[in-house]
């Protein structure tokens, strides 16, 4: 994990994609997906199989490597409606009275619109954006809220990265803009998606942007751009 400073606030970086808000003991989520494979296999698409169960393996590992005792997830929990299916259903529920002890909570994203809240028991509090916490806005869509720094998901955001001869690696990352004010607009930062199974979106950092590429089990920093 790396230790960084957030709007005055200290949060860790953790390899599977979260983000630990220190004081509060909250883990933040985006873009978990549950469900896609069931939804892209109802469709006739071969994908792979036991995806939900690789995801909360991961937030396993981020749970007990933080302390943390609440989740937030920024949007998209559910793929969609096919998400609802008896196989991805039972493994949450499973998960979850195993943890009943552990705080959850949604901030709906646009795929939670289409597939539906998640069903009651498995004990969300699920609210639309925005959801204040300290100085933070926890939402699921990247812009910039009034008097907050946002901490958002929707982009799955990556990072192109030259290798070795003519290779490039497209390395998912932590997208962080300003948060010391002193650039309007960019107090949004935004998380990697955590489902094992989604896609990457390529950014293009700005003058400001804190950039953190996850490689395996490292998170790391990269140089900030200077600001003109």
């Amino acid at each position: 994990m790396l230790r960084i400073r957030l709007a005055g606030h200290d949060a860790l970086l953790h390899p599977t994609g979260a983000l630990h808000l220190c004081a509060e003991r909250t883990l933040l989520v985006a873009d978990a997906h549950f469900g896609k494979a069931v939804s892209f296999r109802k469709l006739g698409v071969p994908v792979p199989s036991g995806t939900t169960s690789e995801t909360l393996d991961r937030l396993d590992a981020a749970l007990a490597d933080t302390g943390a005792t609440h989740v937030v997830f920024l949007g998209d929990f559910l793929h969609s409606v096919r998400s609802h299916s008896a196989g991805t259903l039972g493994v949450l529920r499973a998960w979850r009275e195993a943890r009943g002890d552990l705080q959850l909570t949604l901030v709906r994203g646009n795929h939670d619109d289409r597939a539906g809240d998640p069903p009651a028991d498995l004990r969300f509090s699920v609210v639309d954006e925005p959801l204040r916490l300290g100085p933070f806005a926890l939402c699921h869509h990247p812009r910039p809220v009034a008097g907050a720094y946002v901490l958002a998901g929707h982009w799955h955001p990556c990072i192109s990265i030259a290798g070795r001869a003519f290779e490039r690696l497209r390395l998912p990352c932590f997208w962080l803009g300003d948060d010391t004010g002193q650039l309007p607009g960019q107090a949004v930062g935004i998380l990697p998606a955590f489902g094992s199974f989604t896609g990457m979106h390529r950014i293009e950092p700005r003058a400001g942007d804190r950039i953190f590429p996850i490689a395996g089990e490292t998170v790391r920093a990269l140089p900030v751009l200077p600001v003109p």
